[in-house]
Formats: structure tokens, sequence, C-alpha cells
């Protein structure tokens, strides 16, 4: 009998407790209903199960709040109070209470209490500090704060709570140099900061505001080498490849890195286009340290940096040139030929190839370098695609396919395979066999190599919008052909027969790539008015169509760089902005404004 009373007593407390908890269910959701009569009474309900008191109260307060029932309000944080003393939460929500009915000098008496009762114990001050945060009250977080740093007499302490107060209230200076003095006072939060700052700097604005501070701070006090490191980690955040090369230089100089870090920074300023920048890094380890491990390096680096100046400063000069290849001439010569010095033999091969026109000599120091270097196989594939391209100049189109298919097989899988089958993908092209082209473009489209693939889709692309309407590519053959004629630098075939198919084949859906590739070999040959007028072609026919940001970029940079008409360059690139949001050239294009502008100093 006992057994089946016990039996009927946990069965009946099972559906006491399940019923509670169907009005905690039901008044939560007559709450997040907005049903705050509804909800009251639930709350009212539930509020004398004890347990569930601590679980309901928050939203219980904000509807009894909702409907200015404000003794009962006071009446539950009284409550809560009593039965928690530790947790002073309720504290504060009680002057809340009293703030909301209009007693400010009473609520900003109990609030003051807090922060004085509180300053002195750090969990308590964070704690106090996050409740005034929850309650939209950044300014009290803040005082809470300042008033313990008060008390514990240390003027860092606190920094990265501050540093997230001002965050919230929009003090970017006051926020900043909180981070600051964090990194300041410990060396080892740089990491974090550099993180903090990430995360709260988006605009433009904000860096500015990072860079004055930095560069105040470091004006009072040049021995703090944390405001370089700082300063080199925001120029290169924003590729400002120079300026982070002036605080990599008084990094390098104090912790005699001979060179290391320029090195590092002077690559990444070539992987963004920035080769006078890199230049000037590569020349400065060059001088400085003759006689460290970095020199050759920095050497040969200086040298491929000055042959893209060279060789991208339209139009190309063939004395700069030759004296590049006079460079390359007397490294190899102090160096000595071998296996350190054969990528500086290949890059003076391909020199003389594609800009001196002296093919049998870049294929001969081609093949010496490859004897050199036979057991790297990276470059040995490598200079076997770069004597197919020669062989392609030369118009020996078999040796050129022998030469790429030796190396898919050499390198199958791998990068330089890749782009070893892209070329024969190109050959076929060249030659008008689409069908053969696509094949290996078919393949190219799933490589692992993001920019091979790329190269694959836009060819594949390019073939089969130009044969679905026209199955024989007549069009596209010719095209294709006029490709390969710039390719072995025939600019003056090329542009008459690219001005040949506008009257041949006109409206054709290559019309914008024709005035494209027109602009290029205008462009590469000094003509940069004519360059221009292709290109407007493009914009006021074509103007949303795939080429339309490449032109509109392309114009502004032709204005910037090689008619130096600030005014014009101004205005494509401001309307790169609004026009091609969307555009990969965006961020460039914006960088480009404000530095003709006078935002930035590069």
């Amino acid at each position: 009998m006992k057994k089946l009373l016990c039996l009927f007593c946990l069965a009946f407390a099972k559906m006491y407790l399940f019923a509670q908890t169907q009005d905690v269910e039901l008044a939560e959701q007559y709450f997040t209903q907005n049903e705050f009569e509804k909800a009251l009474a639930m709350y009212e309900k539930v509020a004398k199960y004890p347990q569930h008191l601590a679980s309901i109260y928050k939203n219980y307060l904000a509807t009894l709040i909702q409907l200015k029932q404000w003794k009962e309000a006071e009446k539950l944080t009284k409550k809560m109070t009593k039965d928690y003393p530790e947790d002073f939460g309720y504290k504060v929500d009680a002057a809340w209470l009293l703030e909301l009915q209009g007693k400010t000098q009473k609520a900003e008496e109990e609030y003051n209490k807090l922060i004085n009762d509180n300053r002195k114990n750090s969990e308590q001050t964070i704690q106090l500090a996050n409740k005034f945060l929850k309650l939209a009250k950044p300014e009290l977080a803040e005082k809470t704060y300042l008033q313990a740093r008060k008390t514990n007499r240390d003027k860092n302490a606190f920094a990265a709570e501050l540093a997230e107060v001002y965050g919230i209230m929009n003090s970017l200076d006051a926020m900043i140099n909180e981070y600051l003095n964090m990194v300041i006072n410990d060396k080892t939060n740089l990491e974090f900061v550099r993180g903090a700052l990430q995360d709260h700097l988006s605009k433009q604005e904000d860096y500015d505001k990072l860079e004055r501070i930095l560069l105040d701070r470091l004006q009072k006090d040049s021995s703090e080498l944390t405001y370089n490191e700082l300063l080199l980690w925001l120029y290169l955040q924003q590729k400002l490849f120079h300026r982070a090369f002036i605080q990599a230089r008084a990094i390098d100089r104090r912790y005699k890195l001979e060179g290391s870090e320029i090195l590092n920074i002077g690559n990444i300023a070539m992987k963004n286009g920035d080769y006078k920048s890199a230049m000037t890094m590569f020349e400065y380890i060059v001088k400085e340290y003759p006689r460290s491990s970095n020199y050759s390096i920095a050497r040969n680096y200086y040298l491929k940096a000055k042959e893209q100046v060279v060789t991208q400063n339209y139009p190309i000069v063939k004395e700069e040139v030759q004296s590049l290849v006079q460079d390359y001439d007397k490294l190899i010569t102090e160096l000595g030929k071998s296996y350190h010095t054969t990528e500086a033999m290949r890059s003076k091969a391909l020199l003389l190839a594609f800009y001196l026109d002296e093919k049998d000599k870049a294929i001969e120091q081609l093949n010496e370098a490859i004897e050199l270097a036979k057991s790297n196989l990276n470059f040995v594939a490598q200079c076997k695609i770069d004597l197919g391209d020669i062989y392609l100049l030369k118009g020996e189109d078999w040796e050129s396919t022998l030469l790429y298919s030796q190396v898919e097989k050499m390198r199958k899988d791998s990068p330089l395979g890749y782009e070893a089958k892209l070329r024969n993908a190109k050959l076929s092209y060249f030659k008008g066999d689409f069908e053969l082209a696509q094949e290996h473009l078919d393949i190219l489209k799933e490589a692992t190599t993001r920019e091979i693939a790329n190269d694959a889709m836009e060819l594949s692309l390019l073939i089969q919008d130009n044969t679905v309407f026209d199955t024989l590519g007549l069009a596209l053959k010719e095209y294709a052909h006029i490709e390969l004629l710039i390719f072995q630098h025939k600019a003056d075939e090329a542009l008459e027969r690219l001005d040949k198919m506008l009257k041949d084949f006109p409206n054709h859906s290559l019309t914008d790539e024709i005035y494209y590739q027109r602009a290029k070999i205008l462009l590469k040959m000094g003509k940069y008015e004519q360059a221009i007028q292709s290109l407007e072609k493009i914009l006021a026919l074509y103007p949303d169509d795939i080429l339309g940001d490449d032109a509109n970029f392309l114009i502004g940079k032709i204005y910037e760089e090689n008619l130096k008409n600030k005014e014009k360059a101004m205005e494509y690139y401001k309307a790169h902005l609004t026009k091609y949001p969307a555009s990969v050239y965006l961020a460039e294009a914006r960088k480009r404004f404000r530095i003709l502008r006078g935002d930035v100093v590069n």
C-alpha cells in the first residue's frame, strides 16, 4: 500500500511540474506576442513558484514596465535583491525603475552608490559595467571603469573593457587610445589589439584617425617601436607600401633584421602590382646589407621589380630593356653561372625573346639554365613552358605543343601541369580548333589553381558565346588569329585586322572584345587618346557587359599614369565607385581616387 501511495505521489508531482512548465511557456508566448495583459496574468501565477522566479524575472519585469505597474515592479526587484543579495544587478534594475518614473536625481544617487560600492573589486566592477551596457547605458559603464581605475591607482586598468565601451559610444579616439595603452603596457597584447582594431575600423576615416593618433604618439616617443609596428600593419592593410617601408625600415634597424621583414613586404608589394615601392625596398637591402644572406635574393627581386616597371610602362623603350638585360648580365657575372643564378638567366632570356627579338639567343640561354638546374623539376618545367612560348613567337607551333605536352606529363596534376595544358588549349584556340580547345578547357575548369581555372572559364565562355549562333565560328577564328598576332608582337597587323573585323562583322557579339583589344594595342604603342576613344565605345555601346568596368577603370589609369590628367582620372575613378560596385577594381579605384584627391600620400 505504501509503495502504491509513493508511486501516486510521484506521478502527481510530475503532473504538477509539467503544469508549471506549461504556464511558463504560455507566459513567454504571450510576452513575445506583445500580449502583456495575458502575459502578466501568467507571470503572476508562475511567480508563486519560487523555483521559476529567477528564470522569468527579466520578461516579468519588462511586462510590468510595459503596463506601468511601478509598485509591483519595485516589489519584484526588492524581493529579488533580498533573495539574491550578492547579485547587485537587481539593485541596478531598482535604480532604473526610478529613472523610468522620472525620479532622475534619486536614480543617479543609486547608480553612483553602486559604482562606489563595487569599485574596489575588479570582478564586481566588470559585472556592474556589463549590467549598465545591457541597459544601454555605456556612459555609466565608462564611469564604473574610470572610478575603479582611479581607486586602484592603475592608469591602464580595464583598458580592453573601456575600449569596447568607447566603441559602443562611437568615441573612436578614446577607443584607439585605450587599445594603444593596453599594448604599450604589455607588448604581448599586440596581436589582440590588431584584431580588435580591425574589427572596429571599417571606414577610411577610421584608418586615417588611427594613423594620426599613432603618428602623434610616435612624434612624442620615437623610441617606442610598437607604434612603428602598428603603423606598418595599418599601411599594409591599406596597401600603402611605400609608407609601410618607412616603418619597416625603422623596425629593421632597431632589431637588426638585415632586411628580412623588408624583403617580405617588398614581395607583398610585388604581388599587388606596386613595383616602384618594391624596387625601393629591394634596393635598400642591396645597399645596406651587401654581406647578408638576403643580398642575392634582394638583388634578383630588385631586377624583377624593375623589369615590371620597364615592361609595363608604355610604349616600351627598347634602350631600357637593353639596360635591364645588362643588369642581369652583371648579376650573373658577379654571382657566377650556377643553380643560384638560373632564375636571372631565365628572366634575361624572356626579355631577349619578347622585347629584343633575339629568340635564338633566348632559347640557348634557357637550355643552359635547364642544364644548371636539372634537379629542380619545377624550374625545368617552367623553362620548358617558356621555350614553348618562344617557339610560338617564331611560328613553330609543333615545337610549342611538344614542349607544353612534356610539361603536362612531367608535372601532372600540379599548377605547372595545368599551366601547360592551358597553353595547349590556347594554341588550339589560336589555330581555330575550338573543339579541341574546349576539351582542354573542360578539364582545366576543375583545376585547383583558381587563376588557371578562371582563365580556362573565361576562354571557354568566349568560345561558347561566339559559336552558338555562328557554328562555323568564322568571326572567332579571325579574332583568335589576331590574338596570336598580338602574342607575337605584330601590333600593326593585329590592329589593321581588328579594324577590318569591325567592318566585316558589324554588331557581332565580339565587338566589345575587339574594341578592348584595340585599346590595349594602342596603349602599348603610346597612342593614349586613341586608346581612350576605343574604350569609350565600350562604355557607350556595352556599359553593363562584362568589359564595362574594365574599360572604365583602364580609362582612369590612362588619364592618371600616361596623360597625367588628374581631374579626368578622378572623374572615371569616382564614376567607377557608383556604376560598378561589384567590380574587382572597386578597391583599387577608391584608393587611386583618394590618393589623387590628396587624402593619402602613398
